[in-house]
């Protein structure tokens, strides 16, 4: 009982329980597919693990209740910290009471289960009504006949799920499951009353060029009666309803309904049509609400070129995607509202995406719900298998598609299936990884693929088809040539321009077993750093090589889309646009560039500057910076569009310094991608750190914005005396003390203090110290127990380490979660400042950090940097210092790092100015 409690002041951290509600996720589980009467069963249930798997054997769903000695809390899977539950056996058992109200006698009741993982046996008052197999579809039990109308009963559950990602060699659909193990119910279970004769379902297909929809009906059982069916609409959307007719016998029926100046769903206006099923006849009574949305999902041409694009609506989109590996902390699988679960779609929405690739999971319908709802395209994975290529494999495999395309065909946001990912459970021995795939993927397995693909066709010609998400180029017959890739940032101008020249009809790039391109629209599937450098990333700024990432997608529009790695962070990789709790992360762009943000990388009007986002230049030259042009859209044709920019830089005072001009117009064509012109921008005449800020303006509104960076080395000032950060005196550090490439930055950690020594003038009176320091963590690549015989690629499949600081390419992305440090900065043993500084941070802005890494795909506290710490030395410490200042810098606690001229943000040294 203690853990359930602690768990649930966990959850509902986490808002699970909406007002007054006294259950998690008190709403109906499927917006899409919703009767009146039902009554939902979330919440408190007894609980017993079976580690013995003694249960069936000792007859458990006959046994009292006291056979049950744990609480669950459902629909969290046991093992999540939501559930309350431990992962301590494979088997457990659900115990709980229903009332099945006495208003509900005279219809049929079932009892629904959205999803439980893996084999689950359910139970009624001891009388057993089935078993089902699987792990990520709804299935259902009749208990009409065993009812007692408004008395308490009992619903007993057993469910086996045996760890199968650890066995390597399992049939089962495991997908991310290393993530946090999903075992048991982890969606919603209800309770509801249909009619004696029902119906079972309903596919909407829309015909957008003909302005209807074709409605395809089945019902539970053949009519034994003469029945109406009646679809109504909205009066908004249809003034009339609809009715057909079922005979005595008849099963199915297709309704083909014409819609008055349809309104199209897309991602700006996601209109929905909702709808009313009613059937009707004597002693039958039925209805189900559902919705549909009028839109087409198809293949064409990019204007003004033979490139194949997605199209929605007959127009094509440049995919701006996200992988969404939709798993939660406290409830893996499961979220804990369903606000949550429109935020979810809202941060891909407010980043200016126009997509979630659903990870090797069955999404949530109230998630695809909220995606319909607000406009967000989802290319839908099937969960996969990680052990050898089997028949089995391809039978739980393709029963889990059929059940997605069932539950979920009437969903607009879904525009694509993908088969399977990266050829996991496709191998003919289960090793997932290594150098000698193709030898691994065999013939036959390919084979099975294809029929997969053209299988899913046949089942729903509406949506694209993935055969599979390559990271082997490895496809064999799809809707989409996607590739994968993982890169440092720089690397990404060469990779996109070899995939574009590899690109066309009969080239067998990306394919494999003889299979060749069919023009199929190409573009990425997974990228970002995080597999890009030796080893994992770990958590480390990742807008730098986003932003050159993205640059160099929109150079080439032959590549019809990319989708980063990904929406949040999980336990072994922290690139998310948040963090795994949501939080968001910071990348610094909006100081940079006021009035910039990351969505502005994915508008549909983008400057692609120069291949090399900074550069180094002599004080004073001139930087000829390329401005290319990429309109993913037609709504600026032939307007009249003005280019600006302007220069931002801090000097090695540490001053900002701004101007700004304007360099010209043109006009706009539809789709437009090239070369407009090549500014010529005077460079500061002194040290500086900086951006030169272009702007794209539409009538006085700026539709684009972009920077490149820019170092620029003059004369050292006057005045000044500086010492290179890794040239301090002395230093005491009670964890540790290091420094970072050659010494570019000086890091100690815990309690300590860097002294420094400055030879002043023995007639200077006046003296400001000025140095860049930020607070300085222990992170655990610092560690000196540092594990290295642990991979973070274990995480996927239950082992490894999930401290986001601990690959020795990580340096943690600047978020919510501070490390402050109180800096007490002395002279000649005389306090003359204290200051706090606020973080330990790493994104864009340092700028001068990311300038230095090496290109030998390792990271060194890349995008690191501090603030600006300024004192003034009193008059009376200059004039009895001799000549020689010494400046202690100390800390209690947090850390220090000193950075150079040559690291951080600002260009400059540890110095003295007199």
């Amino acid at each position: 009982m203690k853990n359930l409690i602690l768990a649930f002041a966990s959850v509902c951290a986490f808002g699970v329980f909406a007002e007054n509600s006294g259950i998690p996720l008190p709403e109906h589980p499927r917006p899409d597919w919703e009767r009146g009467d039902w009554r939902n069963l979330n919440g408190s249930w007894l609980f017993a693990s079976d580690r013995a798997d003694a249960g069936v054997g000792e007859k458990w769903q006959e046994a009292a209740d006291d056979k049950f000695p744990q609480r669950i809390l459902v629909p969290f899977g046991w093992g999540s910290p939501a559930s309350g539950v431990k992962d301590e056996a494979d088997v457990g058992w659900y115990r709980r009471d229903i009332s099945v109200p006495a208003e509900w006698k005279g219809r049929r009741v079932f009892l629904v289960v959205g999803a439980s993982d893996h084999d689950t046996t359910c139970w009624f008052d001891g009388a057993k009504l089935g078993e089902h197999s699987g792990g990520y579809t709804p299935f259902e039990f009749e208990l009409t006949q065993l009812v007692k109308w408004g008395s308490d009963q009992k619903i007993t559950f057993r469910v086996w799920d045996a760890a199968a990602g650890l066995a390597q060699h399992d049939w089962r659909l495991y997908g991310k499951q290393g993530y946090g193990n999903v075992r048991g119910i982890w969606q919603t279970v209800y309770l509801e009353a249909r009619g004696e004769t029902y119906v079972e379902s309903a596919r909407f297909s829309p015909d957008i060029d003909n302005s209807r929809v074709t409605a395809e009906v089945k019902l539970g059982a053949p009519a034994k009666k003469l029945l109406a069916l009646t679809v109504g609409f909205r009066p908004e959307d249809r003034a009339e309803s609809v009715v057909a007719k079922f005979e005595p016998g008849q099963m199915t029926a297709k309704l083909e309904i014409p819609l008055e100046k349809a309104k199209l769903w897309d991602l700006e206006h996601p209109h929905l049509y909702e709808v009313r099923l009613n059937l009707s006849g004597e002693g039958v009574q039925d209805a189900v609400s559902t919705y549909f949305g009028m839109r087409k999902i198809g293949v064409g041409r990019m204007p003004g070129t033979g490139y194949p694009y997605v199209t929605l609506n007959n127009k094509p989109i440049y995919l701006q995607l996200t992988l969404d590996q939709s798993y939660h902390p406290e409830g893996f699988y499961t979220f804990p509202s369903d606000e949550f679960m429109k935020n979810e779609i809202l941060i891909s929405k407010r980043l200016g995406l126009s997509g979630n690739r659903v990870h090797i999971k069955a999404e949530i319908p109230r998630k695809l719900y909220w995606a319909d709802r607000l406009g967000l395209l989802i290319m839908a994975d099937v969960p996969c298998a990680w052990g050898a290529a089997s028949e089995a494999m391809f039978r739980e495999h393709w029963h889990c598609f059929e059940d997605m395309v069932e539950r979920d065909y009437n969903h607009p946001c879904v525009f694509s299936w993908v088969l399977f990912n990266e050829t996991w459970g496709l191998f003919c021995d289960g090793r997932n990884w290594g150098a000698d795939s193709a030898a691994r993927y065999l013939p036959w397995t390919q084979r099975a693929v294809a029929d997969a693909y053209r299988r899913a066709k046949a089942l729903d010609p509406t949506r694209l088809v993935e055969d599979n998400s390559p990271c082997n180029r490895d496809h064999v017959i799809t809707d989409l040539d996607t590739w994968h890739g993982y890169l440092p940032g720089w690397k990404w101008e060469s990779r996109i321009a070899d995939e574009c020249d590899k690109t066309f009809p009969g080239s067998a790039s990306r394919y494999i077993g003889g299979f060749v391109q069919t023009g199929a629209p190409m573009l990425n599937s997974e990228c970002g750093n995080v597999w890009g450098y030796k080893g994992s990333t770990g958590d480390c700024d990742w807008s730098w090589d986003y932003h050159m990432m993205i640059n160099a997608f929109r150079r080439r529009p032959k590549c019809s889309g990319w989708l980063y790695t990904e929406h949040h962070d999980v336990i072994n990789e922290w690139n998310g646009y948040v963090r795994f709790d949501r939080t968001p992360k910071e990348t610094g762009i909006e100081e940079l560039f006021p009035g910039m943000s990351l969505n502005d990388l994915h508008a549909d009007a983008y400057l692609p500057l120069d291949t090399e986002l900074c550069r180094e230049f002599k004080a004073g030259e001139t930087w000829k910076i390329p401005v290319d042009i990429s309109l993913t859209t037609d709504r600026y044709e032939g307007r009249e569009l003005k280019i600006t920019y302007g220069l931002r830089y801090w000097n090695d005072r540490g001053r900002l310094v701004e101007n700004s001009r304007s360099c010209g117009s043109f006009t706009a064509s539809s789709w437009q991608h090239g070369s407009i012109r090549r500014e010529f921008v005077k460079l500061p005449d002194e040290t500086a750190c900086g951006v030169v800020c272009f702007e794209l303006v539409d009538g006085g509104r700026a539709i684009a914005r972009n920077f490149a960076c820019f170092v620029t080395r003059g004369e050292a000032k006057k005045n000044t005396v500086s010492v290179p950060a890794a040239r301090f005196a002395k230093a005491e550090w009670s964890q540790r003390e290091w420094n970072v490439l050659d010494g570019r930055k000086v890091c100690g950690a815990g309690k300590g203090f860097f002294e420094y020594e400055f030879a002043l003038p023995k007639d200077a009176k006046k003296a400001t110290f000025r140095a860049e320091v930020g607070a300085k963590r222990l992170n655990g690549k610092d560690s000196k127990d540092l594990d290295k015989g642990v991979r973070d690629l274990d995480c996927m499949l239950g082992g490894g380490f999930a401290d986001r600081s601990k690959n020795p390419n990580s340096y943690p992305m600047t978020c919510a979660c501070k490390w402050p440090s109180t800096l007490v900065v002395r002279a000649n043993g005389e306090k003359v400042a204290t200051v706090e500084l606020p973080d330990d941070p790493a994104d864009h802005r340092g700028i001068l950090s990311w300038f230095a890494q090496p290109r030998n795909d390792t990271l060194h506290e890349a995008g690191s940097y501090g603030y600006l710490v300024e004192a003034n030395i009193p008059e009376s410490v200059v004039e009895k210092s001799g000549g020689k200042v010494t400046i202690r810098l100390e800390t209690e606690k947090g850390g220090l790092a000193v950075y150079g001229s040559g690291f951080g943000r600002f260009p400059l040294d540890p110095s003295v100015e007199y």
